[in-house]
């Protein structure tokens, strides 16, 4: 299953709201630099899916707002 994304880094509040179907729009509190907001993201996403971090692999949009995840 793949999971896309709109991110918005150095947000006041962190909040994820599903847009669709494995379609979210995601705020967090860490600045994009060395990969913090990534792994916010994919522990926000793990943690909203009941699914564990390891199982979520970041397939594009590592370095831009836009990104895909695929549960494994």
């Amino acid at each position: 299953m793949l999971i896309r994304m709109k991110v918005k880094a150095g947000a006041r509040k962190e909040r994820i709201v599903e847009i669709g179907p494995g379609r979210f729009e995601i705020e967090v509190k860490e600045k994009a630099t060395q990969n913090a907001a990534n792994g916010r993201v994919v522990a926000l996403i793990a943690r909203h899916l009941r699914v564990p971090e390891k199982s979520l692999h970041m397939v594009s949009g590592h370095h831009h707002p836009r990104k895909t995840l695929r549960v494994i």
